[in-house]
């Protein structure tokens, strides 16, 4: 044991809700705008970003009270943060864990960012992306969005 002072961030436990750890270092709003959340909401947020991770050199960590991610949210979080873990709490006790799992594709959740892509026209097309090893392709015009994904997200 060390006498140095302990220096672990420390977020309280939230009685109802969930928990996104593992979240890759920086992408904390991202997922926020990815929940729709921007602080009108009345809901407690918890955020810690950039702290230290065995796992993954720097970590994000969001607890957000009385909410439960959708399947879409959870698709398009394990797009930013490959590595995250989802918990749902209820009275102070995680009584689910799951690791986000990368899906085929996703739908109307990301924007193109080719301008002449026709998901970007004033056409009823909702935008779809096939989800490859490196990335993200529109499936309409082959677009491929390798870095910053939470750029090109669709969601209010």
């Amino acid at each position: 044991m060390s006498d140095a002072p302990d220096r672990e961030l420390r977020i309280s436990k939230i009685r109802d809700g969930t928990v996104i750890d593992h979240i890759t270092g920086g992408q904390a709003m991202n997922v926020l705008a990815i929940l729709g959340i921007d602080g009108d909401e009345g809901i407690g947020v918890s955020i810690g970003m950039n702290v230290p991770s065995d796992k993954l050199g720097t970590k994000d960590v969001v607890k957000v009270e009385g909410r439960e991610l959708s399947q879409g949210e959870v698709d398009v979080l394990s797009l930013l943060a490959p590595e995250a873990t989802v918990n749902i709490v209820r009275e102070f006790e995680v009584i689910e864990k799951k690791r986000v799992e990368r899906p085929e594709r996703v739908v109307g959740l990301l924007t193109c960012p080719n301008h002449n892509c026709i998901t970007n026209a004033d056409e009823p097309v909702e935008s779809a992306f096939g989800v490859v090893a490196d990335g993200v392709r529109c499936e309409f015009c082959g677009e491929i969005v390798r870095e910053d994904i939470g750029d090109h997200l669709a969601v209010h």
